[in-house]
């Protein structure tokens, strides 16, 4: 009889405190970000940066060390075909080309003395009053004056022309890129003094990754978008690629020609940005981020979204090649499918969960609230 007293008693506890018991809050559906897998024409689309440059610069030079006595233009300044850029100190030219002009008139007048002696001999061997060896003897000594005399004419031109070399002028009309040396300062022959930005096609230098090199080819249209004109593309295509990749960055350099109506919008040195689409045809890219690890080393998965019930499903995927920002998945997805962007690593098996886009907007019907511990 106790017992039943007893077992009685607690039983009415029980009741007593489930009764009590506050009822669990719903927790609100865990809210991610989600997009659809890239497949706009099949390919990726990249961007790269670069900067706007003249298909022809030129480094400008002295052929002939000196002295640089002045510059005549500075950096940015618009230049024409043949304008003077700068001088250098032409006073041992100018001496260099005196003494040629010396030598050459010493040898001009030997010369004439070798050409007078070579006509009274042959004068005087048709008289038979010298030797035939005699005559032969002023016609050598006739051509070796005619060779000093060709050699002086040389050296005095080099002479003048050295002087005519310390003046360096425009070899194309352009602008003043960079400067690379002052007045006052002792120049070598070949030394940079200026580079030059030659008028006419402007071009986009860029660096393709050496991981994608193959999905990029000459001729292949890109669109280009400067900084300071965000959302603006200008047409254009790849030129020329580096045969080789650079030995420290392990990128391909690469030109990016610009479309001659496109030509007024760039200027030289502006920062700009090259969408180029790569990949194969009919394979679908999902951001770097939404990759997860899948159940071996060797396989990968990400998360896609319920759209009936706003859960999530792991989807083990085959992927291609990494590229800079996106991959390609080979197999197991499908263009519609929702697919959680970011912060996969924090997610679990059928979690309820509000897909939104990048604008923070619902993309899906709002999920029932779940109950915490379920």
């Amino acid at each position: 009889m106790n017992n039943l007293r007893w077992i009685g008693s607690g039983l009415l506890l029980a009741l007593l405190a489930a009764c009590g018991k506050p009822e669990t809050a719903p927790a609100p559906a865990l809210p991610v970000f989600v997009v659809h897998p890239d497949g706009s024409d099949g390919m990726a689309v990249a961007a790269y940066p670069g900067e706007v440059r003249a298909r022809e610069e030129a480094a400008l030079s002295f052929r002939v060390g000196g002295k640089l006595l002045r510059r005549e233009v500075d950096v940015g300044q618009r230049v024409s075909k043949g304008q003077l850029l700068a001088v250098l100190d032409v006073a041992d030219y100018e001496l260099q080309a005196r003494a040629a002009q010396a030598q050459y008139a010493a040898a001009e007048a030997d010369l004439v003395r070798a050409r007078d002696e070579h006509k009274r001999y042959a004068a005087l061997a048709e008289q038979q009053l010298v030797s035939r060896s005699a005559l032969d003897a002023q016609t050598a000594a006739l051509k070796a004056a005619q060779g000093q005399a060709d050699a002086a004419r040389a050296n005095l031109d080099v002479s003048r022309n050295q002087a005519g070399y310390a003046q360096l002028r425009a070899p194309e009309a352009g602008m003043i890129a960079s400067r690379e040396a002052e007045a006052g300062q002792v120049v070598a022959a070949g030394q940079t003094i200026y580079a030059l930005a030659a008028d006419g096609a402007r071009e986009v230098a860029i660096a393709l990754p050496e991981s994608t090199i193959r999905d990029f080819s000459v001729g292949q249209a890109v669109q280009v978008e400067l900084w300071n004109q965000p959302g603006k593309h200008l047409p254009g295509s790849i030129r020329e690629i580096a045969a080789a990749a650079d030995p420290q960055t392990r990128t391909y350099a690469a030109r990016v020609s610009l479309a001659p109506e496109a030509l007024s919008e760039v200027e030289l040195g502006q920062s700009a940005r090259v969408f180029v689409s790569h990949g194969k045809d009919g394979v679908l890219n999902v951001p770097l981020a939404a990759v997860q690890p899948g159940k071996s080393d060797q396989q990968a998965s990400v998360w896609v979204v319920n759209p009936a019930n706003g859960t999530l499903q792991g989807r083990a995927v085959t992927l291609g090649t990494y590229g800079p920002e996106q991959v390609p998945v080979l197999q197991g997805l499908k263009g519609d499918e929702w697919v959680v962007a970011a912060g996969g690593h924090l997610l679990r098996e059928g979690q309820q969960v509000t897909a939104v886009d990048r604008n923070n907007r619902p993309v899906l019907t709002s999920a029932p609230a779940v109950k915490k511990g379920e």
